[in-house]
């Protein structure tokens, strides 16, 4: 009886001491969580709102855009933009459009932009004078090119549209400050 109490007390003890062994090996051989994509590791996502209401004056923009960092001195994305402007009796203006962005940051505080921006522009003037009011459709290429102060993930500065026209109705003025992030 002392044989087979100590027998049985035996293969307990073994089995107990196997499951937890192979407990411990289970949880050592457990995979890894897998890391993101490294495609995903270099998009950055940002872009910019604007809302500016005056006396009978409107401006609504939004403008997503992501960007893919090549190397810590290049980046290269695309943006969208939307744009609804509207001076209460004179006009109102709807402004959509797509641009193809490239960073280049020759030292991490100094940030070099090209800006191609290709938007399609409906503009509509009210009457006023006696005359009719008419609608203008038209697509519009702007060529910002800009300098900005980089500080994280923030860069403020200027941007020059070497296309620009005064007669296009699109810009007011070929200088552009700017402010974007992307995170």
């Amino acid at each position: 009886m002392k044989k087979y109490l100590f027998s049985v007390v035996t293969k307990i003890i073994l089995i107990v001491i196997t499951v937890l062994f192979c407990e411990n090996v289970i949880a050592q051989n457990s995979q890894m969580p897998q890391s993101r994509n490294p495609f995903w590791q270099k998009v950055q996502f940002g872009g910019g709102l604007g809302i500016s209401f005056g006396s009978g004056y409107t401006d609504i923009s939004i403008a997503p855009s992501a960007i893919y960092n090549v190397n810590q001195y290049l980046a290269t994305g695309i943006g969208l933009q939307a744009s609804y402007v509207s001076s209460k009796g004179y006009y109102d203006s709807g402004i959509y459009g797509v641009s193809f962005l490239t960073y280049i940051n020759p030292i991490p505080q100094i940030q070099l932009s090209i800006n191609l921006n290709e938007s399609y522009v409906n503009n509509h003037y009210e009457s006023y004078h006696g005359q009719n009011g008419y609608t203008d459709n038209f697509w519009n290429t702007a060529l910002f090119l800009g300098a900005g102060y980089r500080t994280g993930n923030v860069t403020v500065g200027l941007a020059y549209n070497v296309l620009f026209d005064e007669n296009d109705n699109v810009y007011g003025d070929a200088l552009m400050p700017f402010v974007r992030a992307y995170f």
